[in-house]
């Protein structure tokens, strides 16, 4: 029977399946719902603030009167549950699943390993899903047979809003391409479908089958039978009105009286930068009025309503630049189109309005660029407000003060100016739009904004402005402005270079930002950059003749007459190329396999800590830290409101049993605490834990409570190593891990011909940005047990953290660690209190308790890498040797010691990638009043490794060297580097950095590009290009791993290591050493004993003396832990295999484990692997060469290409090592080239959300990127001749940010040869991350003032 919708109820369905709630809280979002009361776990929470991508999923809705669906991809974080209505949810696990068979994506996406922790892959596959289904409702012709209508562009761009920490994107973009009906299906990737030598037809033939018109149903035919009424008012506080009036009439009801709040609401997507801590009274949902959605144009302009969509005016835009409204209407729709589509993601732009971001921008002063663009088109807006409605102009409401609640704004009109050329007269419309953002093609906030229309004639002697509007926004200001000065000043001007230079003085006067807004000149020095693009080629005549000024409307800029900006409209990525070298001696070890369990992580059907179903009587906790750094606790109060409703208690030290210790953590070097005591000691500081019956309540609780400080009698906060060393607060490092020194200082000096002194160089600090915040789920168990699921790279340290801190035995807790979304160093040291705070609570309360840090808070509390100061002194030869060389070294630890102890270890093993000569330090860990700095991949060695490169660069400069003779000149001989290194390499042959240098420089064409390099940057004044080559030496130490391998009665194998799966494969890699180990008993069984090992989950309790999942051998040291247990296994299983063969001839696996079952044979066996001194350490080689280009006028960096090679001796397995090369070389361009990492006066991090920092994403990697697995042979103390993967590429990123010093310097021999700088001016420091403001500001941020002064300087001659 069919079931009828209820009058007024919440009817929708999710993957199909119907759902109807006669009553919701409205504030619920949909992401909420979908997580907590439905079996579909595939949409994670990864920021909660639409920046990542990780919720994604379709909505569908169905319009009965053109009979059609709207599908369109969604942040299920912030789309809330009333506002789908009638609607219709897929999410990955609907797609497709083990169970059902998994869709050709999440197949593809498998096969091409483009998915390594699994966490953010689902959303990727739902933003790609989005794309090819309204792809194929397109009217562009058929395909060929698998493939869709999207082109390889489109495919690439529809997960551009997707962020993923480790696979660097490569393979997620060949894996969508994939479906691309343009693609060349040689230019894409390594993958498991086809192998080398296939033929173009097979390759396609070999691909999992796509048919678009087998298409999942995104909108069930139940739901289209059904009429969707409007929710009961009586139930739902949420009202949608159908009118005008009916709006005004709701407005001014006892909807709004007696002080109720009420939320006027479209696509609810500005709750993610301005988070709500309070419940509404009432909902409105604008979407139903008629006149709000209009979206319309004639030939005097565009009106779109205020719940018209980002997206969809987007689309109407680009639908309009194709119509012959006149050529002003045309130039304005492409242009508006175009700068539109960088806002935000596509699943944000997709429910967010027009309107909403406009109001945003007027009442909260939100950076938008629709705002900057409207203004410098001279929109007008409609309003209805309390006294009727209004029309006025954009810019008058800007300046007016923010809008009260019951003002509408109903929509915006676009003025167009009338076609004014005649042969005559020559008039001419200009527009143009800009804007420069940490990620060039969206999902980032714009450094600054601009929107500039002109009337120019076209005279005999120049370029007449007739008329012109300059607007500016996102610069640090409320809202955004119009240069009026400015524009007086160039009206009725007849422009030349003079008039231009005078012109770009005044818009430095006028775009200036507020006090304490970020990179303030450099604001300024980008808004001159935007009106000189404008306005300069209409300076040269004939030039402005040659791009057309006289043939009608032509986007005459920069762009057209100089090489500034083309190429922007490009596709993301070109081709790339993976060269592996594998092997099969090892058989199936060695096989490029890909990842376990990837199709299901692809489908959302991996489980993850958030993904286990609460308990019942579950509570959730949230952090209150401290925003102070050394205070007192008076107290703590918490709001009152209905979000923090569920509140049951909170969680402070004071709560930590008798005979428990205040232990959050615990290290080598010692326990670290749960909470501070009655003393914050840091900004960041656990306080308490919030715990309500909801995460939700529990956040709120956090982010609203008022904590009392108390600052008297307490002495000042010590912030910086500068303070730490004045006050000589230090953190002891033991001898034992205090590194040696090499040569003598003194002698190396003495023989130095050249020498620089205390020179000096600052790095910052990095966050993980793991997908997975951390999370933990404890449940209490019988006699004071505890069982704690935990999202950790180190269950069994967290195990004896909990037990310390409730003060119970050891065997009383158990922790269990199944996979874990993403990690990086981060959930090592930061996930240990997450655990430890959950198991408090759940003890005191006699309750489970689950926490998932908000992303905000996550940011905050986990503290990241180290940040240091390093003063060097050198000595060099004029050949460019050095010969010696000291620094000191100050490493910012924080306010405990976590691992940092290590750190110095770590930096100095990296130093030593070059021959020194001598080698002399003196490092201080510095104990200072902010968040405890932890590992975070690569710890030390990054910087150390960098550290190194600056030293060679700034001896090349001195000398006026090739810097890449340099570093040849001091790349280590066999002899010195056993010297520096204390004889590691045993065979000469081992150390193949030279020959790696080699084969680089050829397969890069490294030399053959540098002279092209050369040539390029002569002809070319506003960009610039560098290329540089970095070696790198990362040495790595194994430590010891358990293992335990078990046979079950049909011969399935189970396998427990101490290893954690990270998304770095170890679980991939422990499964085919496990075939391999197994199948020495009879070779050709190996193949069939893959599919028959499954890893299992970490279990504390079950497999003792874990370790931490780390320092990039944890893989290795599981497989070789799994393979001693395997040998005890063969040597029980191979008597009786032969006894078998001797009686039947023949004996298969099934029946011998069947047998040994019979004979009590011990199927089960654990080991311990410690490695021997010989193998204990070694060292890892490699070197990449990157080509940049920047942009002068913006800073804007673009990596053109990437070469990487890269030992990884004989891989246990190819395709997992490339992801972690690839991946990691990503992570380090973000630590080199795009994440700022910024902190308060109070030391507080203040970068904290999706919206200021910025990792990597798929249009800021090397648009050709090139990685080659070298196949080193045979390394005796390996395992199985293997070497490590996970950490060594990072470091490689180097290469970028020294490429984009060498474009800098090229800008800045322009200056010179200008006679605008000084040439002895040679040295200068590229900070590190170098974001657009630093590449600007070491260019000039008065490089286009230099540039006009000689113009005139050459004219006046």
């Amino acid at each position: 029977m069919e079931t009828r919708q209820k009058k007024g109820n919440l009817v929708f369905a999710v993957n199909g399946e119907r759902f109807e709630l006669p009553w919701v809280d409205p504030s619920i979002t949909l992401l909420q719902f979908l997580r907590s009361e439905t079996c579909f776990k595939s949409p994670k929470l990864g920021c909660g603030e639409g920046g990542c991508g990780a919720c994604v999923v379709l909505v569908s809705k169905y319009d009965p009167k053109l009979k059609k669906v709207e599908d369109f991809s969604v942040s299920s974080c912030l789309t809330l549950l009333c506002s789908l209505n009638g609607h219709s949810i897929t999410t990955s696990d609907g797609l497709g699943n083990s169970r059902d068979g998994f869709h050709s994506i999440h197949e593809r996406f498998a096969g091409f390993h483009a998915s390594q922790c699994g966490f953010c892959t689902p959303g990727m596959c739902m933003s790609f899903f989005s794309a090819l289904v309204n792809a194929e409702k397109g009217n562009k012709p058929d395909p060929p047979p698998g493939f869709s209508k999207l082109t390889s562009s489109e495919a690439e761009k529809a997960i551009a809003g997707n962020l993923c920490r480790c696979t660097g994107y490569r393979p997620i973009a060949d894996a969508c391409k994939t479906f691309a009906a343009d693609v060349d299906i040689e230019d894409l990737g390594f993958n498991s479908f086809w192998k080398k030598g296939d033929s173009k037809e097979m390759k396609v033939s070999k691909l999992p089958p796509y048919d678009p018109t087998k298409n999942i149903c995104t909108y069930p035919e139940f739901l289209k039978s059904e009429s969707a009424t409007n929710l009961d008012s009586s139930r739902y506080p949420w009202y949608s009105p159908v009118s005008i009036e009916e709006l005004q009439s709701l407005l001014n009801s006892n909807v709004t009286e007696n002080g109720a709040s009420f939320k006027l609401v479209v696509g609810n997507t500005g709750t993610g930068y301005y988070k709500e801590t309070h419940r509404y009274d009432h909902y409105i949902d604008l979407r139903h009025v008629p006149e709000l959605s209009i979206i319309k144009r004639d030939q005097t302009g565009i009106e779109v309503g205020a719940t018209v969509t980002i997206s969809k005016f987007i689309s109407f835009l680009k639908e309009e630049s194709k119509i012959n409204f006149g050529s002003y209407g045309k130039l304005v729709s492409e242009k508006l189109a175009y700068h539109m589509e960088k806002i935000a993601g596509p699943f944000v732009r997709n429910s967010a309005s027009v309107g909403g971001n406009l109001v945003m921008a007027q009442k909260n002063g939100f950076p938008s660029d629709i705002a900057t663009l409207f203004l410098g088109l001279c929109a007008t807006v409609s309003l209805m407000t309390s006294h009727g409605l209004e029309k006025l102009t954009w810019e008058e409401l800007l300046s007016r003060p923010p809008l009260d609640s019951r003002t509408v704004l109903l929509s915006v009109c676009i003025p167009f100016k009338r076609d004014q050329s005649s042969p005559h007269t020559h008039s001419k419309f200009l527009f143009e739009t800009y804007r420069a953002a940490p990620r060039p093609h969206g999902n980032a906030l714009a450094y600054v904004n601009a929107a500039f229309q002109a009337d120019v004639s076209l005279c005999k002697n120049g370029v007449l402005i007739n008329n012109i509007q300059l607007a500016f926004g996102a610069y640090g200001t409320k809202h955004a402005t119009r240069a009026k000065k400015v524009e007086e000043c160039l009206a009725g001007k007849m422009l030349s270079v003079h008039v231009l230079y005078e012109a770009l003085k005044s818009v430095k006067l006028a775009v200036v930002p507020e006090d304490g807004t970020s990179h303030p000149e450099y604001r300024s020095s980008l808004a001159v950059s935007y009106v000189f693009e404008f306005l300069y080629p209409l300076t040269d005549v004939p030039s402005a003749i040659s791009v057309g000024l006289l043939d009608g409307i032509n986007d005459i800029s920069v762009e057209e007459v100089s090489e500034s900006s083309k190429g922007r409209k490009q596709t993301l990525l070109s081709s790339s190329k993976q060269v592996v070298e594998s092997s099969t001696e090892y058989y199936p070890v060695g096989e490029p396999m890909k990842k376990v369990g990837a199709a299901m992580q692809a489908a959302g059907e991996a489980v993850y800590v958030d993904d286990i179903p609460s308990p019942p009587n579950c509570l959730h906790g949230a952090f209150i830290y401290s925003t102070k750094p050394l205070a007192s606790i008076k107290g703590i109060q918490l709001e009152s409101n209905r979000l923090t409703d569920g509140v049951t208690d909170v969680i402070t030290f004071k709560d930590i049993p008798s005979g428990g210790a205040n232990v959050g953590s615990i290290t080598p070097f010692g326990p670290n605490p749960l909470f501070a005591d009655d003393l914050a000691r840091c900004a960041g500081d656990r306080i308490a834990v919030v715990v309500a019956d909801s995460q939700r309540s529990a956040d709120v609780a956090a982010r609203t409570a008022l904590v009392e400080y108390d600052t008297a009698n307490i002495g000042s906060p010590i912030l910086t190593v500068e303070e730490a060393v004045e006050k000589s607060s230090f953190i002891q490092i033991p001898p034992s891990v205090y590194p040696k020194q090499v040569g003598d200082f003194s002698k190396g000096m003495a023989e130095a011909v050249h020498k620089i002194l205390s020179a000096e160089i600052r790095l910052g600090s990095g966050y993980h940005f793991y997908m997975e915040t951390q999370t933990a789920l404890a449940i209490p168990d019988e006699d004071k047990c505890m069982v704690v699921y935990t999202s950790s790279q180190s269950p069994e340290n967290a195990h004896r953290a909990i037990a310390n801190c409730l003060g119970v035995p050891e065997h009383n807790i158990r922790v269990i660690t199944r996979r874990v979304g993403g990690g990086f160093g981060g959930k090592q040291g930061g996930a240990m209190p997450i655990s430890t705070a959950c198991a408090l609570a759940a003890y005191k309360l006699g309750r489970p308790v689950r926490i998932y840090v908000n992303r905000n808070t996550d940011m905050i509390v986990t503290g990241g890498r180290h940040p240091m100061k390093v003063t060097y002194s050198v000595g060099f030869k004029s050949s460019g040797k050095i010969t010696a060389l000291h620094l000191d070294i100050l490493i910012n630890a924080g306010i405990t010691k976590d691992l940092s102890p290590i750190i110095p270890s770590y930096v100095i093993k990296s130093l030593k990638k070059y021959n020194w000569g001598a080698l002399s330090f003196d490092v201080k860990l510095c104990k200072t009043n902010v968040t405890s700095k932890t590992i975070m991949r690569a710890p030390g060695d990054v910087q150390a490794s960098y550290i190194a490169e600056v030293i060679i660069e700034h001896v090349s400069t001195l000398l006026s060297m090739e810097v890449d003779s340099v570093r040849n000149e001091n790349l280590h001989t066999f002899e010195s580097l056993n010297l520096f290194y204390d004889n590691i390499v045993a065979d000469v042959g081992e150390y193949t950095l030279p020959s790696i240098m080699d084969k680089l420089a050829v397969s890069s064409s490294f030399f053959q590009r540098s002279k092209m390099l050369e040539q390029f940057n002569q002809k070319n004044t506003w960009k610039k290009r560098g290329i540089s080559r970095v070696p790198i030496l990362f040495e790595v130490t194994q430590s010891p791993t358990p293992g335990k391998v078990s046979i079950l009665q049909d011969g399935s194998i189970v396998v427990e290591v101490g290893g954690i799966e990270i998304g770095q494969g170890l679980w991939t890699k422990v499964r085919q050493m496990t075939a391999y180990a197994l199948g020495l008993i009879e070779s050709s069984w190996a193949k069939d004993l893959v599919e028959k090992v499954r890893v299992i989950q970490a279990d504390t309790l079950s497999v003792v003396q874990g370790g931490l999942t780390g320092a990039s051998t944890t893989s290795e040291s599981s497989c070789e832990a799994v393979r001693l247990c395997c040998n005890v296994l063969v040597e029980r299983l191979t008597p009786l295999k032969k006894e078998l063969q001797e009686q039947n001839g023949s004996v298969d696996w099934p029946t011998l484990i069947r047998q040994a079952q019979k004979q009590a044979v011990n199927l089960a066996a654990n080991s311990y692997y410690v490695p021997e001194s010989s193998s204990l350490r070694y060292l890892n080689f490699g070197a990449a060469v990157s080509e940049v280009e920047i942009d002068v006028l913006t800073g804007q960096t673009t990596i053109l290409q990437s070469d990487i090679i890269y030992d990884c001796g004989q891989s246990l397995n190819p395709a997992v090592d490339m992801g972690q090369i690839e991946g990691a070389f990503i992570q380090g361009i973000g630590f080199f080239m795009n994440e700022e990492y910024l902190t308060n006066e109070d030391g507080l991090m203040v970068s904290n959300s999706t919206f200021t920092y910025k990792i990597p994403t798929i249009d800021t990697i090397p648009q050709n990127f090139n990685a080659h697995i070298l196949n080193s042979g045979h390394h005796k103390n390996r395992v199985l001749s293997s070497k490590a993967s996970g950490e060594p590429p990072l470091l490689l990123a180097a290469s970028v940010h020294c490429a984009t010093r060498a474009a800098v310097k090229a800008a800045r021999d322009q200056l010179k040869l200008w006679g605008k700088l000084d040439w002895s001016v040679s040295e200068f420091y590229l900070d590190v991350p170098a974001i657009l403001p630093v590449v600007k500001t070491q260019c000039g941020l008065d490089y286009v003032e230099k540039y006009l002064e000689n113009l005139l300087a050459q004219k006046s001659n």
